[in-house]
């Protein structure tokens, strides 16, 4: 069976702002996925401990008032969200995570934040993982336009309810990889575990041109390479 006809668990964090190593969790999302339509799902709502910016609250709706009043500490949610994710992984079951690196490596440096065991994806820990923007940016190379999950979407005729939503973006991103694997063989009939290998070279690739473009106005700026998570920060 092709990966994408079987069992695909959608993942999806909200948060505090733009930077994966400074930003913390408000919301996530973990979606079980089966043909296309949810079959179970499980949100989270933390008390990031920090103030949510106004700019930030004006896309995802989370207020800095209500995730103290009715947000779970911290702690308790980032380790329940890496648990749930370990369990699929362990038993071989894809999460689906639109742009990975930034998830996942916030995901990670929550962790460490509260001195809990991180995803330790350069032990293979993390995976499989299917990324719908790195195969879709690798493999529709040309097409102008932004590349965000809602412009995804719009591409792949998948609809979105509710964008920034938790959620609604974590089923999307599923049923995104799903168009995404019907339309081009390169990423729906490649083996799971060779879609990884496939996965981390077009990242790879994509960083390196990112980096040069960069550096035409910066001559330091850095793209980590890395994926499906960014280099640990601390140890």
């Amino acid at each position: 069976m092709a990966w994408h006809e079987d069992l695909l668990v959608g993942f999806d964090l909200e948060t505090t702002g733009t930077d994966p190593r400074q930003a913390r969790i408000v919301t996530a999302a973990v979606t079980e996925v089966k043909a296309g339509e949810p079959v179970r799902h499980r949100g989270w709502l933390a008390d990031p401990g920090v103030p949510i910016p106004a700019e930030t609250t004006a896309i995802h709706g989370v207020s800095t008032e209500r995730a103290t009043a009715e947000g779970r500490p911290a702690p308790e949610v980032v380790a329940e969200v890496a648990d749930a994710l370990r369990g699929y992984w362990a038993a071989r079951v894809p999460v689906v995570v639109y742009n990975a690196p930034f998830d996942l490596t916030l995901l990670d440096e929550e962790l460490a934040r509260y001195a809990l065991p991180r995803l330790a994806a350069a032990d293979g820990a993390a995976g499989p993982v299917i990324d719908p923007l790195v195969i879709d940016r690798a493999l529709d190379r040309y097409r102008r336009g932004k590349r965000t999950l809602e412009a995804a979407c719009g591409v792949y005729g998948v609809v979105l309810d509710g964008a920034h939503e938790a959620g609604a973006d974590a089923l999307a991103a599923v049923r995104v990889a799903r168009a995404l694997a019907l339309r081009f063989p390169e990423a729906g009939e490649a083996d799971l575990w060779e879609l990884q290998i496939r996965q981390r070279d077009w990242y790879a690739a994509w960083a390196e041109d990112f980096q040069s473009w960069l550096r035409r106005k910066d001559a330091d700026a850095v793209v980590d390479p890395s994926w499906p998570m960014g280099a640990p920060s601390r140890v």
